[in-house]
């Protein structure tokens, strides 16, 4: 095998995910191959089975790429903090392990995400500073390819107006290092734009984010409509919240895509019109695909945790890889722990 390259070292649950091993596999040979050297991939879980994979792209051994034994695996349907104490072999709980212990500089797992969470705190600890993960989720928005950031969208259905205040905080910092936005905007996800708008949780975050000294630029509350029209860089609300707006928005852009193919092929007019735009519905289609923007920063957690789509195919394996490569080269958990330093005095 080459010698490891001077990049991260992106650690795989190669059993996590509907399609696992073979979408994580595929998916990270194509890493591989569209930034050759940048990074070395190492993928953790039962090797006969990997193996049986990578057999079917030859030339596969003289990739940067490690193979980690770990003959258990986490079912989506397992109980999220059992599992992750109890199954100790698995993929997940390893790959975990290797990540504090150095061997890899970050993970990225399609498996049971409530797993993910309780695993990465039970391995990996919270960052300093920070009371609870939050897992910042990518929506499309009009005139930038960066889209906007949501936070948070399924770790905490219960949160505190200081919770809140933190994710503003963690979602500045990944939106303005990772992103490239230089002043990113918070909006506060609320049913009204009005200070006294929303349950109790919403007003008193509202109070706490308006009187912050933080290097944060809060713009007020913002509406579910607003997501999706970048009012805002950065959307906070409780994982509850954040998690029905994620899983809306991924059946409305399926829903959509449905109703497309359906309309161009209802009469011979649609459909010539439909091939003479084809270029401009894959570029649409892109826009709403999560596979292209690969999975969504655990952040908050004492390494980089990439959690993708539990349906994720290969093309969304490559860009959780790309995108775990970033979070490291950018140092985010650095600029997450200064931050939160400062803000605590």
């Amino acid at each position: 095998m080459p010698d490891r390259p001077r990049g991260p070292s992106i650690g795989i649950d190669a059993m996590g995910g509907d399609f696992a091993p073979r979408a994580e596999v595929d998916g990270a040979i194509q890493a591989l191959a569209e930034e050759p050297g940048a990074f070395e991939v190492v993928l953790v879980g039962d090797v006969a089975v990997i193996e049986a994979d990578l057999a079917r792209h030859p030339g596969w051994r003289n990739l940067p790429i490690r193979l980690v034994h770990a003959p258990e695996r986490i079912e989506m349907g397992d109980a999220a903090a059992l599992a992750a104490r109890r199954k100790r072999n698995s993929s997940l709980v390893v790959a975990t392990r290797l990540h504090k212990e150095g061997e890899i500089d970050a993970l990225v797992s399609a498996g049971n995400t409530g797993a993910v969470v309780a695993t990465s705190l039970f391995n990996l600890g919270r960052l300093e500073g920070v009371d609870r993960p939050a897992i910042a989720a990518l929506f499309p928005v009009p005139n930038t390819q960066a889209g906007s950031v949501v936070l948070d969208v399924g770790a905490n259905s219960d949160c505190k107006p200081i919770h809140l205040l933190q994710f503003a905080i963690m979602g500045t910092l990944f939106a303005r290092h990772v992103l490239g936005v230089k002043r990113p905007r918070v909006g506060l996800l609320n049913i009204g734009e009005e200070a006294t708008k929303g349950n109790e949780l919403a007003q008193e975050a509202y109070q706490l984010l308006s009187a912050t000294t933080e290097d944060i630029e809060f713009l007020g509350n913002v509406e579910g409509r607003d997501v999706f029209r970048g009012t805002a860089d950065v959307v906070v609300c409780d994982g509850f919240t954040g998690n029905v707006v994620l899983k809306t928005a991924e059946s409305v852009a399926e829903l959509l895509v449905t109703w497309l193919r359906r309309e161009l092929k209802s009469d011979p007019v649609s459909l010539l019109g439909g091939l003479m735009s084809r270029a401009a519905f894959r570029r649409l289609r892109a826009r709403m695909d999560y596979a292209e923007y690969g999975g969504a920063p655990l952040l908050g957690v004492n390494g980089v945790i990439i959690i993708a789509h539990g349906s994720s195919s290969s093309k969304a394996i490559t860009n959780a890889i790309r995108t775990a490569a970033v979070a490291v080269t950018h140092q985010v958990n650095a600029h997450i722990r200064q931050e939160l330093k400062v803000a605590h005095g």
